[in-house]
């Protein structure tokens, strides 16, 4: 299970410092009355960027491990959240998400440069859709796109704003801001009622 650890450290200095060592984690989340012995349970690598560790705990009661994420990493993706907001300004003020692929991933091909900008992309979306609903505080003609939230809060980069704005609702979130699930997309559902293709039974 994925938790916050706030910080306003960028990646730099929370690799440079070694950071993870110095988190804490206060009680477990699944017994928060104590009892269940939770330990440090050592940390783990991001393979992006080199060098970024993530403290964990086990909860031996509960079988399950904790990790507390910095501010500055996005969640199930590699890198920071600016990285994934710089890609996704990027994707808005093109004409296109193809004319905005000319100037992304040039190392592979056009076919999956796009799955790999809406793997960040919709769910960005579908996240800036609910906070809309989630936050009072922000305007009532707050669009669900960069330019809407960063005139609405003032500032120049949104996503590690949000990761702390939105602190109570970030299990039912998706990733890479939130440590809700991915969200699946949408299949439609075969009808079993449609003819078999061929010729007309007899």
């Amino acid at each position: 299970m994925q938790l916050r650890f706030a910080t306003n450290l960028p990646i730099e200095q929370y690799i440079q410092r070694e950071a993870w060592r110095g988190v804490e984690l206060d009680q477990c989340p699944l017994h928060p009355e104590g009892g269940c012995k939770i330990a440090r349970h050592g940390t783990y690598s991001r393979k992006f960027p080199d060098g970024a560790k993530i403290a964990r705990w086990y909860c031996r009661k509960g079988c399950t491990t904790f990790s507390k994420l910095p501010d500055c990493l996005s969640s199930r993706l590699p890198g920071t959240l600016i990285e994934v907001e710089t890609v996704i300004n990027q994707i808005e003020s093109a004409s296109s998400q193809e004319a905005a692929a000319d100037n992304i991933r040039l190392d592979i091909s056009l076919p999956s440069v796009l799955r790999w900008m809406r793997r960040r992309l919709f769910p960005i979306r579908l996240t800036l859709i609910l906070l809309i609903e989630l936050l009072p505080s922000l305007p009532d003609n707050c669009k669900p796109n960069f330019s809407s939230f960063r005139s609405a809060l003032g500032i120049e980069f949104v996503l590690p704003h949000l990761r702390m704005l939105a602190s109570p609702y970030l299990d039912i979130l998706p990733p890479p801001l939130g440590f809700g699930p991915r969200p699946k997309a949408h299949k439609s559902k075969k009808n079993h009622f449609q003819h078999k293709t061929g010729t007309d039974p007899p």
